[in-house]
């Protein structure tokens, strides 16, 4: 009889939070789901009023398409660079902070600003700065240095760079915070007692406890790192100098174009990139294997 009115009980929690997970759920096949189905389907047809089944045709034209092909060279530069540089800078500044220095409590706030400014705030910034006739420029000319273009040149990668890591270090710097406030001070007491110096604890003691936070950071950096369209495109506009024409341009081109077909299908493949990329990372963690503090 307990058995019974147990597993009733069961039945019944279990119901009540398959409600409660409903909306959600809808949410997700509504906005996610569904629009992901259609639009793989149509990245495999001829036209969007046209389903006859194409294959790997579209594919083929869209990888040989010399847009896409700089657009996807430029993307995995700005990953290759941009990622690295932002978990050092933000591990550097997350250090700085643990040691409690004076007005560290300012400087957490202050990095973390970015955050919460509107993404046209944060362009017109760098407006002021990076402009022909910027901040910048005056200062260089100022000291007898021959003024540079940074937004129309190939200049424009780097100040694209700058931007991104201005933008999302606060949010890493947070989770490095987090990491290092969760390594017992017991390891280092225990270190210094042993005669080990500062160097010697970071590469023995902090570096290995952090690293599973490190991954988390590095897969939403590398997810950031393809939500630095909305920047790129008001600091730079939708045709920018080709060093910083990105996969979200491709995109945005296409669907300004009403080509549908082809922003269906580089959408597919930026999420197929994303993917790999992903499971790469989690199988080199298992492979290393999980600190776990």
């Amino acid at each position: 009889m307990n058995k019974m009115k147990t597993s009733k009980l069961a039945r019944k929690e279990s119901l009540t939070g398959f409600l409660f997970c409903l909306p959600s759920i809808i949410g997700m096949l509504v906005f996610f789901v569904v629009p992901f189905c259609l639009c793989l389907y149509m990245s495999f047809t001829e036209s969007t009023g046209n389903g006859r089944f194409m294959g790997l045709k579209n594919y083929a034209e869209v990888l040989k398409s010399a847009a896409f092909r700089l657009a996807a060279g430029n993307t995995l530069k700005f990953i290759v660079i941009a990622v690295p540089a932002i978990i050092l800078v933000s591990l550097f500044i997350a250090l700085l902070l643990y040691k409690k220095l004076r007005g560290y409590h300012f400087f957490r706030t202050l990095f973390v600003f970015p955050l919460v400014l509107p993404t046209a705030s944060v362009v017109l910034f760098f407006q002021i700065i990076f402009a022909e006739t910027g901040l910048l420029n005056h200062v260089l000319e100022f000291l007898g240095i021959t003024p540079t273009e940074w937004i129309n040149s190939p200049n424009a990668f780097y100040v694209l760079v700058i931007l991104y890591i201005w933008k999302n270090s606060g949010y890493n710097i947070i989770l490095s915070l987090s990491a290092l406030n969760a390594i017992p001070k017991s390891y280092y007491e225990a270190a210094d007692i042993d005669g080990a110096s500062k160097s010697v604890q970071f590469f023995k003691i902090t570096f290995p406890l952090i690293m599973p936070y490190t991954f988390f950071i590095t897969v939403i950096s590398i997810i950031n790192s393809f939500k630095s369209f909305r920047e790129a495109f008001l600091l730079f506009g939708s045709h920018p100098n080709k060093s910083i024409y990105m996969l979200q341009h491709f995109m945005n081109n296409n669907f300004q174009n009403l080509n549908y077909i082809r922003l269906a299908v580089g959408a597919i493949m930026i999420f197929i990139a994303i993917f790999l990329l992903i499971l790469i990372m989690f199988r080199l963690r298992v492979k290393s294997g999980d600190t776990e503090l």
